[in-house]
């Protein structure tokens, strides 16, 4: 019963001054919902660029010119100007006595240029690559065929367009066998891809594809490799393929044992656990800064309080005076404190999580492989930590009040 009374009393406190009331959770509901939207948006981002690594195969090694740590991201790759990747190199990796488990290699550059046909423009990306691209990538064409070894190796103006770029291009014209223009040179189309759509954050429609060789010595005017991406028989042989792989490339860059890498290997399956590893990181590290918006919420909450302590001076005298101990005056004002925290940390989760689903809805709409993520976890610490706010910041007002002398009190004007 004495409870009940305790419980009506400090609710009957925060209906009377509901506009201050509100206020004073606003600092709460501001934080545990921030809390809430990083966690889910940083593990929607996660999911983002985990969905687009495993997108590229789990038995599939990318190699990377210069170096890099080991549990670090790896170095930059189109515009690096790292050039210890060769085609001997990659090569050699395609030659089954160096690596057992190798089913395909390819390996490309890449710039942007604007490719045209009579009026039509498409500003776009062109990748110089070879005949295995497909096979690595999994990628169908559409129409016509792919580069061909002898087109790869000779020098050949041939292209085979992405689908977007044959739409804005072409539209519903037949585009096997026309000339387009990229940058000043003429190619003869061989082709269209299929639609593939993002992949790597970046829309595969959007590129065309020429000869490795022309893309170095007539578009870039390089003699180097941006990026390679090997091709294994089983995700099992992985391990054993990566350590095959660094010891060709090793060997024909003339490395000792005491010599660092000068290139980077990395399999899929590393690549998701280093993502992972910043990606949640991150997502701490930034949720930490949110919440520091609850301290300031708590010293709101002591404030207010505080002010209602003062404003209710007399009303707490007349209970005093009337019978009411210590304990009642203490947790009717903790009660409160808790109330407005608590109250304040249910509408900051609900809140939270409407802008994160409003999140994941705009980022599929936008086609991005986007996952929903609400950590139960997470809510429940919400919960927690607005009850320790309340609990903490109201201690001091609650004490306070318990302490005020009952004759002061009623003299109080």
């Amino acid at each position: 019963m004495e409870l009940t009374s305790t419980l009506r009393l400090a609710f009957s406190g925060l209906k009377s001054k509901k506009t201050r009331t509100f206020l004073t959770m606003l600092g709460i509901i501001i934080g545990i919902s921030s809390v809430i939207i990083i966690i889910s948006v940083g593990a929607g981002a996660q999911s983002l660029i985990l969905n687009q690594i495993k997108a590229l195969g789990s038995n599939q090694i990318s190699i990377f010119p210069g170096a890099s740590e080991e549990s670090g991201p790896p170095p930059s790759v189109f515009g690096s100007a790292n050039t210890s990747l060769k085609i001997e190199d990659l090569d050699a990796l395609n030659n089954k006595q160096n690596v057992p488990h190798v089913v395909a290699i390819t390996y490309y550059v890449r710039g942007t240029a604007t490719m045209k046909w009579q009026d039509s423009e498409f500003n776009g990306t062109f990748v110089a690559t070879t005949a295995s691209y497909p096979e690595v990538h999994d990628i169908a064409v559409a129409q016509g065929r792919f580069l061909d070894q002898d087109e790869e190796k000779n020098l050949a103006k041939v292209v085979v367009l992405g689908a977007n770029v044959k739409d804005e291009l072409f539209g519903d014209e037949e585009a096997i066998g026309q000339l387009i223009k990229i940058k000043k040179h003429e190619f003869r189309v061989i082709g269209v891809m299929a639609k593939k759509g993002t992949t790597g954050f970046e829309n595969q429609d959007n590129y065309v594809f020429i000869p490795v060789s022309t893309g170095q010595k007539i578009m870039l005017g390089i003699d180097y490799i941006s990026l390679a991406r090997v091709k294994i028989d089983s995700q099992e042989n992985v391990n054993q393929a990566v350590a095959d792989i660094k010891a060709v490339l090793r060997d024909r860059h003339n490395l000792d044992s005491k010599e660092l890498d000068d290139f980077t290997v990395r399999a899929q399956a590393q690549a998701i656990e280093i993502f992972s590893s910043i990606t949640n990181s991150l997502t701490y590290f930034l949720a930490a800064i949110a919440a520091i918006s609850l301290l300031v919420g708590g010293i709101g909450i002591m404030n207010i309080m505080l002010i209602a302590v003062t404003e209710r001076t007399r009303e707490i005298g007349l209970r005093k005076a009337l019978g009411a101990k210590r304990k009642n005056i203490l947790s009717q004002f903790l009660i409160e404190s808790i109330a407005v925290t608590l109250l304040g940390g249910i509408i900051g989760i609900i809140f939270g999580i409407v802008i994160s689903l409003l999140v994941a809805f705009i980022a599929r709409y936008l086609g991005y492989n986007w996952d929903f993520v609400i950590s139960i976890s997470a809510v429940f610490l919400s919960c927690t930590i607005s009850i320790m706010v309340g609990l903490f910041f109201g201690l001091y007002p609650a004490f306070k009040a318990s302490e005020l002398n009952p004759i002061e009190a009623l003299q109080y004007e």
